[in-house]
């Protein structure tokens, strides 16, 4: 009987203590209540309780959690008919009011959300729609934000997984993003052959311009030649000329210079009569004659040999 006795007693100890000691998990939050009434939360570690008194009402994970929103049809502001597929994650920030604050903390967030959804899809058009995702994330998580003050939940993101129009819509957005391409390559042609186009009269306005200096400086340059010739020609004959002049005052000059001139004469005659057939005589022979003469009478003069002869008979033999 002893032995029967105490073994009540240590298995009456044991579920004492088993009602009494508690341990927590990390990021963990239980909620204990007395005797009905909320009493404490207990957190992570070894915690103590009044058997029989005190009862575990709640448990929390603190950790974030995700949760699936179930996908929606939402009419946009130009009546289409869109799904939306979403995913929300959330935290317990305060475990009593989790515990208090709502029936169904989890069920309140899917409503609100699924209702916040619907009413932002509704106040856009399908094409701001599909690209407004960051824009309705931000609007429902706002929503969220404030309304689960009240239940001890901070909303932390909600992310749009899927956006699917009917079949009808789809189809003709892909007509119109094909249209909208081919409407792209077709102007990106015009303005490459525009540019085209552009770049080869600039570059044969250039050549042209080019050309036209080129000509230009050669002009200049074969002026420039020109009249470098001219004055060089024009120097050089004005130091003949001065040569000449020179020449002539000194003694004997002159006569040098008829004799030249003779020379010169007859020597042009000469060339007209290679020339052609036709042999043109001056009008007076007697000129010609004595310009010869004349000549002759200066080489004898000049000769020392034929100086001592006189001048009458050269010039009675020319004549």
């Amino acid at each position: 009987m002893f032995l029967i006795a105490a073994i009540v007693i240590l298995l009456i100890v044991v579920l004492i203590l088993g009602q009494a000691i508690r341990i927590v998990p990390q990021q963990s939050a239980w909620v204990v209540e007395r005797l009905g009434r909320y009493h404490e939360t207990l957190t992570a570690g070894l915690n103590f309780l009044v058997p029989f008194v005190d009862r575990l009402a709640y448990r929390h994970n603190l950790r974030e959690v995700p949760m699936d929103v179930a996908p929606q049809v939402c009419i946009t502001k130009d009546n289409t008919q869109v799904t939306v597929d979403a995913v929300l994650y959330y935290q317990i920030t305060d475990p009593k009011l989790a515990s208090y604050g709502s029936s169904d903390y989890r069920l309140a967030i899917t409503q609100l959300a699924q209702t916040t959804l619907r009413s932002a899809v509704g106040t856009m058009d399908l094409d701001v729609v599909l690209s407004s995702r960051a824009t309705i994330n931000a609007e429902i998580v706002q929503a969220l934000d404030e309304a689960g003050v009240g239940w001890g939940v901070k909303v932390l993101r909600y992310e749009i997984r899927d956006i699917t129009p009917p079949a009808a819509i789809v189809k003709a957005m892909e007509l119109q993003i094909t249209a909208e391409r081919e409407r792209r390559a077709v102007v990106a042609k015009s303005e490459g052959d525009r540019a085209q186009q552009i770049n080869l009269a600039e570059g044969q306005r250039q050549a042209e311009i080019n050309r036209s200096e080129g000509e230009q400086q050669a002009a200049v340059n074969r002026a420039t030649g020109q009249a470098q010739a001219i004055e060089l020609v024009a120097k050089a004959t004005s130091n003949a000329i001065a040569t000449i002049a020179s020449a002539v005052s000194n003694p004997g000059g002159l006569e040098a210079l008829q004799l030249q001139v003779a020379r010169d004469y007859v020597a042009q005659f000469g060339n007209i009569a290679k020339a052609g057939t036709t042999v043109l005589l001056p009008a007076n022979l007697a000129d010609l004659g004595g310009l010869v003469a004349g000549a002759l009478e200066i080489i004898r003069a000049t000769d020392p040999k034929t100086s001592s002869e006189p001048r009458a008979s050269a010039v009675s033999a020319g004549g």
